[in-house]
């Protein structure tokens, strides 16, 4: 297969645009100790314009994340508690009636916000759901008849507790499948805990959470940085090898036993969308102008995970979607 773009203009590389996005990445990896891997997803997802599931045990920085991300950026932050009693409207807004005038006017929602911290997602009824898939999906919301517009940087950043799962509404597979990807995260070592015990220290006496950071990323420079990454090159055998990827999750059997007998449903085209653009991302970030397929499989689990449904056997016996994607990345040839 010959080694050829399928990106017909490529967008110029900008130095300033990576300068400007790594010292969004140092400040935050100073103010996210322990947690490298979830801040590059964070920034991955940004410059993919994905929307990001984050599962871990409680006390990890989930929530620090995505202020901080909120703090470095240009853009307003909204965290929503996701709870049992909640109502469509609490994240879309409503129309009130003001008597004075004689009108109903829509009060606006969390949802209008540009980074939205989804917390604890599957403790929201389906209804609730819905309304953030749409808003996810389709970048708008309808209340009334009505279809708002939501901003051009809208990113929704969703968490899961792996621990408790009483009083939850596990997410359906067409909400899951609308998240770029879905991150674990889990504890850091004890060198990071010392460190992050001086850190809180440290803000205690300052009375200060997050110290705002030397220099402020612009929308414009985000905007600039997605166009420069859909530029990149892509070539031939690496867009094949994706698409083979996802194809090995639908049909198993000439690639692994394993996986035709774990997996009963595979992976959406979507999926394959998911690993392109993540893959861009991920090579821009590191400074290359072309997407390798070492970039492709440090994306496809994040990527992958939540979009595969295991066969009861294999959930019996303790098969994890990890693992499947670590068999599929061994047996499906890489160009």
């Amino acid at each position: 297969m010959e080694n050829l773009s399928i990106v017909e203009k490529p967008a110029a590389a900008s130095g300033a645009s990576l300068s400007a996005f790594n010292s969004l990445r140092g400040y935050l990896n100073a103010q996210i100790l322990g947690q490298e891997n979830l801040v590059e997803r964070l920034l991955v997802a940004l410059l993919a314009d994905g929307h990001l599931l984050v599962e871990g045990p409680p006390g990890l920085a989930k929530t620090r994340a995505i202020k901080a991300l909120a703090h470095g950026l240009e853009g307003d932050f909204q965290r929503v508690q996701f709870t049992p009693d909640m109502l469509p409207a609490d994240l879309t807004g409503s129309d009130i009636y003001r008597p004075e005038q004689g009108v109903f006017q829509f009060q606006r929602g969390p949802l209008f916000h540009n980074l939205i911290l989804a917390d604890e997602v599957n403790r929201a009824p389906a209804k609730v759901q819905s309304a953030l898939l749409e808003a996810m999906g389709e970048r708008q919301i309808s209340v009334g008849g009505t279809t708002y517009a939501l901003s051009r940087l809208f990113l929704v950043m969703a968490t899961q507790n792996p621990i408790e799962h009483e009083g939850t509404y596990p997410l359906p597979e067409a909400q899951l499948d609308r998240f770029l990807l879905h991150v674990l995260v889990d504890y850091p070592d004890r060198a990071t805990t010392l460190r992050i015990m001086e850190l809180a220290r440290r803000e205690a006496l300052s009375a200060e959470e997050l110290p705002p950071p030397s220099r402020l990323l612009t929308q414009p420079a985000v905007f600039q940085a997605r166009e420069e990454v859909l530029g990149l090159t892509l070539a031939d055998s690496v867009a094949g090898y994706i698409a083979a990827l996802v194809d090995a999750t639908r049909r198993p059997a000439p690639y692994s036993a394993k996986l035709a007998e774990w997996l009963r449903w595979g992976a959406s085209p979507r999926a394959a969308i998911a690993i392109e653009r993540s893959a861009r991302a991920f090579a821009w970030l590191h400074g290359r102008d072309y997407v390798s397929p070492e970039d492709v499989q440090q994306v496809a689990p994040d990527a992958l995970r939540h979009r595969l449904l295991l066969d009861y056997n294999a959930q019996a016996r303790g098969i994890s979607p990890q693992a499947c994607v670590e068999e599929l990345l061994g047996r499906v040839p890489a160009p």
